[in-house]
């Protein structure tokens, strides 16, 4: 198929960018790398009435480290995030989790907002965000705007952003523990697809080689990526030992509602979610160098 009738705008700038949303509001969608948008409009999933395309607007996709965070630009290219000299020599979880993001030609165009934009429960980069703790940062005539990730997704393709706000740059805390590790890992019925269910983990240790703050955020297995909360309260202060990532993966299994679809049952959704969370624990505890983390 074909997309419907559409007009079709590209701003030089975030101003011009932010009047054209304020003009057409829900009517308008942003256009970024397009990997997610372009195929929604040709199955007219989406029908939009205009497509105002960022891609010419200066400074969205550039990437900085200040004040203590990284921030990330809404159309840096995904395949940034795998180059040695990216992002991700201060933010690993991100390079860990880059690798599963669909395939080298969709990383290529796709972006790190548009990702967060599109808001699929499936994704990599929304869960990895959750679990890093980002704030994302939103434009719009009334001004700035930063959102808590853990507030950003509302629910499945649906944010927190307003119907003319443009998402223009990440901020994610760069991690200042000595011992600090992180994983990520996800079945998925191909390489480069969806996840059936994917574990976002990030591990601060303790001197005494106990684990001092974990982390955990799942996509795949609910209308949003999913936070949590109880299994990291488990492992705060805990030995990093397979007795407590196991107790940590039932808490997990607790947590979540997991939907069936065409690749797999609720059923297997909940089965697989505490293996995931073991053995991303137990890479990330290793990753740490806490005591332990073997036992697993």
């Amino acid at each position: 198929m074909k997309p419907a009738p559409f007009r079709y705008a590209a701003p030089d700038t975030l101003d011009e960018a932010i009047a054209l949303s304020d003009r057409f509001g829900d009517s308008a969608r942003m256009l970024a790398g397009g990997q997610s948008l372009l195929a929604m409009m040709n199955l007219r999933i989406v029908r939009p009435e205009v497509v105002i395309d960022l891609n010419r607007v200066p400074g969205l996709a550039a990437w900085r480290q200040l004040d203590g965070s990284l921030r990330i630009g809404a159309m840096l290219r995904q395949q940034v995030l795998e180059t040695p000299d990216g992002p991700t020599g201060a933010l690993p979880l991100l390079g860990a989790a880059i690798r599963h993001v669909g395939h080298r030609a969709t990383r290529s165009r796709g972006t790190v907002g548009g990702s967060l934009a599109h808001a699929d429960p499936a994704a990599e980069l929304p869960a990895c965000m959750l679990a890093l703790d980002a704030e994302i940062v939103a434009q719009s005539s009334a001004g700035e705007r930063t959102i808590p990730a853990a507030a950003f997704f509302r629910d499945t393709f649906t944010t927190a952003l307003s119907e003319t706000e443009i998402l223009c740059e990440i901020r994610v805390p760069v991690p200042s523990a000595d011992r600090y590790g992180c994983s990520f890992i996800e079945i998925a019925r191909r390489h480069g697809d969806f996840a059936v269910a994917a574990i976002a983990c990030v591990v601060e240790g303790r001197a005494d080689g106990r684990i001092g703050v974990a982390k955990l955020a799942m996509a795949g297995v609910g209308p949003v990526p999913l936070r949590l909360a109880e299994a990291e309260l488990v492992l705060a202060g805990a030995d990093p030992t397979g007795e407590a990532f196991a107790e940590a993966g039932r808490a997990a299994m607790r947590a979540i509602d997991p939907p069936s679809d065409l690749h797999a049952t609720a059923e297997y959704r909940r089965a697989v979610a505490p293996v995931l969370v073991e053995r991303a624990l137990a890479e990330a505890c290793r990753a740490a160098s806490l005591e332990g983390a073997g036992d697993a």
